[in-house]
């Protein structure tokens, strides 16, 4: 088929673009992640394709349960494993322009500064599927260092992904304050559950052995301290489209923290692949002398993005919430 385009008095001949159907585009994509993008023995299968912006929008449903929506060119030529929405992200840079202070760009983990017990803050949103593959990997490296390595968990200034994303991060915040050594049990729990509901970290908190009791007291306190439900109700806050989160606001602004997540180590914002193995190396390139611990092999395998700990999922290893 062929389509005539009138230029002046000539008269070109192109071809015209094949558009595919959306039964095509859902056996296209299912055939190309599972054979170029899974791990052998995992699958995938696309629950739906509809049209939207001129592209073909494919959920496709992860192993372990997980939705995660993503794009093809309706000639079936370009996958989209996600599609960042310009006027949100826009809005949200924009919102966070008049309050971080300009700071370097990530640097490698060969350029970490030195001390004799390494630092770490990992900044995420709690819901953020980029910022619990960080946490997936950053746990096993945690707990191989031990007291060896001094960690505090932190969250963005911004929220992307609802009232129970901001309702969440209360109940982690007031683990790691009252019952720190918790914190790594309760998590492991948490980022295993389908898809991070209350109900879901209820159960966890119950696992673990917290005091449901204590943590209701502290989020309460918490959230009335820095006005998280109120700065939620109230849209005049919000930083763009989303509502704040200020419980590290200060330190947000310190290190210019962008997005989910933003992994820092010794002060210093730096730059890191998400599995274990990579991570361990990179921490431990922020000591005098690196422990023993050091020296232990973690997987190398990038966890997948979201909830549960399934397969890596496709487009996660660089990807982020935010800017």
């Amino acid at each position: 088929m062929a389509v005539f385009v009138t230029t002046g008095c000539k008269i070109e001949k192109k071809d015209a673009v094949k558009v595919i159907s959306a039964e095509e585009a859902k056996t296209l994509t299912a055939d190309f992640i599972n054979n170029n993008l899974m791990q052998p023995g995992n699958t995938v299968t696309i629950k739906e394709v509809t049209e939207e912006g001129g592209l073909y929008k494919v959920v496709v449903a992860m192993t372990n349960g997980q939705e995660i929506n993503s794009y093809l060119s309706k000639d079936g030529k370009k996958f989209f494993p996600q599609v960042m929405d310009i006027e949100e992200t826009k809005k949200a840079a924009d919102a966070k322009k008049g309050d971080a202070p300009a700071t370097d760009a990530e640097k490698p983990s060969a350029e970490v500064t030195k001390k004799a017990k390494a630092n770490v803050e990992l900044f995420v949103m709690s819901h953020c599927p980029f910022g619990t593959q960080m946490e997936k990997g950053i746990i096993p490296v945690l707990e191989t260092l031990g007291d060896k390595v001094d960690f505090t968990l932190k969250f963005c200034d911004y929220s992307m992904h609802g009232e129970k994303e901001l309702k969440e991060q209360l109940t982690q915040y007031c683990i790691q304050k009252d019952e720190k050594s918790k914190l790594l049990p309760y998590l492991k729990c948490f980022l295993g559950s389908t898809a991070g509901e209350a109900s879901e970290s209820d159960a966890c908190i119950k696992k673990v052995g917290l005091d449901a009791n204590k943590i209701k007291t502290c989020t309460a306190s918490t959230d009335t301290k820095f006005k998280v439900s109120a700065n939620f109700a109230d849209k005049a806050t919000y930083k763009g489209s989303f509502p704040i989160f200020d419980i590290y606001k200060a330190d947000n602004a310190k290190y210019g923290v962008g997005g989910s997540p933003t992994l820092v180590i010794n002060g210093e914002k730096i730059s890191a692949s998400r599995d274990s193995k990579s991570l361990l190396s990179t921490i431990c390139s922020g000591y005098d002398k690196a422990p023993d611990a050091c020296k232990k092999a973690l997987s190398a395998d990038s966890p997948s993005a979201g909830f549960g700990y399934g397969a890596a999922a496709a487009g996660g290893s660089a990807a982020s919430c935010g800017n």
